[in-house]
This record gives structure tokens, sequence and C-alpha cells, in this order.
């Protein structure tokens, strides 16, 4: 009697887990899966930054705060009559910034990243322990600086340095990975990296087969796909006005194909098109909570939820 007690107790056990399972809310993978075109995104409020934000690139979100990376342009790059060896343009003149911003938008700490030329700073990532940021020239096929940024102090330790413009990064924590896209996204770069935050051996590099959007910011999702934001400028013959496109797309980092792609059609009250620069997603009980910061200089970060099913 106690052996048949015993097996009831422990298939009762199994079963009960087995509900558990079963009742475990989706994946923010899972969330940003289900959303698409038709998905009705509902303002959950502003938060009016209370200082010169410049020109910002990149953000993540950690407890109440906000880790946001931006370009000091004090001189913009000028473009030459004719190409100079690899390069369209100068390289101006700036200072990259990681500001620590509170709740409330109030600015607790600026970071000041790069070196001479190198000050754009780009879209960055968090492991759980480290900010990882790229500070680039502010051109295409030029050169970056990755710091490994540690968020309770504000403290940077160059990580190493790539002969490419690197404009946002991934970091897979868990897979010991870092992942970097090019000027325009048009090239994914990815790196082992060591226990110290170097890359134990050269970068692959491959080339973006989608086009869709640019990115300007990305972060790791787990299970080796990354999101990225971002969007495509057109002209179209006069009259006509030119437009931004703005969108997500979902990134497999094992072929680096778009798993999924949509349109986020959410402006500013003056018109510019939400995913223009740093983003931050993350999963609620019933959707997913997005942060957008697509202004210059006078910014506010945007908030708006998605409900999925």
């Amino acid at each position: 009697m106690r052996r048949r007690g015993g097996l009831a107790g422990l298939i009762a056990g199994l079963i009960a887990l087995a509900g558990l399972a079963a009742a475990a809310p989706p994946t923010l993978t899972a969330r940003l899966l289900a959303l698409d075109r038709a998905t009705v995104w509902k303002p959950a409020g502003a938060i009016p930054i209370q200082f010169e934000t410049f020109h910002p690139q990149g953000m993540v979100r950690i407890g109440d705060e906000f880790f946001v990376t931006s370009v000091e342009i004090r001189r913009a790059p000028t473009f030459y009559p004719a190409p100079h060896g690899r390069y369209d343009r100068d390289a101006g003149e700036g200072v990259g910034h990681l500001f620590r911003i509170s709740a409330q938008g109030a600015l607790l700490s600026d970071l000041v990243l790069g070196e001479g030329d190198a000050y754009h700073a780009g879209g960055l990532d968090y492991d759980g322990r480290f900010l990882w940021v790229p500070v680039a020239e502010y051109r295409p096929d030029s050169r970056s600086i990755v710091y490994r940024v540690d968020p309770r102090t504000m403290t940077a330790t160059e990580a190493f340095r790539v002969a490419d413009h690197i404009g946002a990064l991934a970091r897979d924590g868990a897979g010991a990975s870092l992942h970097g896209v090019s000027w325009g996204a048009r090239r994914f770069y990815d790196w082992r990296i060591d226990a110290a935050g170097r890359p134990s051996g050269p970068a692959q590099v491959s080339p973006n087969r989608s086009g869709y959007i640019e990115y300007q910011d990305c972060h790791h999702l787990g299970d080796r796909r990354m999101l990225c934001s971002g969007l495509a400028g057109y002209r179209p013959p006069p009259p006509a006005p030119p437009f931004a496109l703005g969108g997500w797309e979902m990134v497999d980092l094992r072929d680096h194909r778009p798993v999924w792609q949509s349109p986020i059609l959410l402006w500013t009250p003056a018109g510019t098109v939400m995913t223009r620069n740093p983003f931050f997603v993350g999963a609620r009980p019933t959707g997913v909570r997005a942060y957008f910061m697509p202004e210059d200089n006078r910014s506010t970060i945007y908030i708006y939820d998605a409900v999925t099913p």
C-alpha cells in the first residue's frame, strides 16, 4: 500500500508539474512573433528627458533606470568631392556618451567613451553583468572600439578593436558570443568571447541578405536570436515628399536570416518615426512593453504596450 501511495503521489506530482509548465507564460520571443502590422499599440506613458541628449543611438533598461548611448556632433562629417581611399567623407568631430538616466528622466551619470575620430557611440546591449558598447568613426568602412562597461560603477574597459564601423552590438552571455552589425547593417560580425571579454579568435563576417531596414539598435533575445530596430528612408520622385519606414526584425544568429519582420506604425507628435534610434522591449503578462527615444537634443522616452495572444 505504501508503494502504491508513493507511486500515486509521484504521478500526481508529475501531473502538477506538467500543468505548471503548460501554464508558463510565453517567452518574449514568442510574444514578438505574435505581433504584426495590425497590432494595436497603446500609449503607456512618456518620460521627458531633463537634459540635452545630443543624438541618441542605443538604449537598455536595467531595473528602473535607462542606459543610453549618444553622439555629440561638434562638427558633422564633410563629404569629399571624390573618395579618399576607402572613405567618402572626413571623420568630423564629436564626443561619445553613455548616459545613465533615472525613471523620471534625470541625468545620473555621463560616461565619455571613444578617442580621437572614434566618437560614434552605437547600439548597446546588456548581458546581465556588463553593457557592451561600440564606439566608431562617424563614417562607413572605418574603425571601432568595443567597450565593456560596468553599469553599477559606470567604468569602462576596452575589450577590443575592429577595422570597420560597428553600429550596434548584441551580447549572448550564455553562449559566450558577441554579435555586431556594420554601418547600414550591411555586414554581420560574430565573435567568440572569453571570460576576460576578449575575442578568442577572428570574427566571422557575413553579408546581411535583408534590406528591409537599417538596424539602429539591437538586443539579444536568447535561443541564438536578436531583435533589431531601425528604419529605411525613401525618396520618391517629386512632388512626393521623402518618408521613413520604421520596423523591427528578428535575426537568427546561426545563419543571419530574418525570422520575423514587422513595421512599427508609430510616430512622435512631430512626425518622427519611433524606431529612428534607441529602443528597448520587455515582456508583460499580456504582451510586450516597448520604449522608444527617437528625438535628438530634447528627447522623450515614449512607452507603448501591445497585447498579444
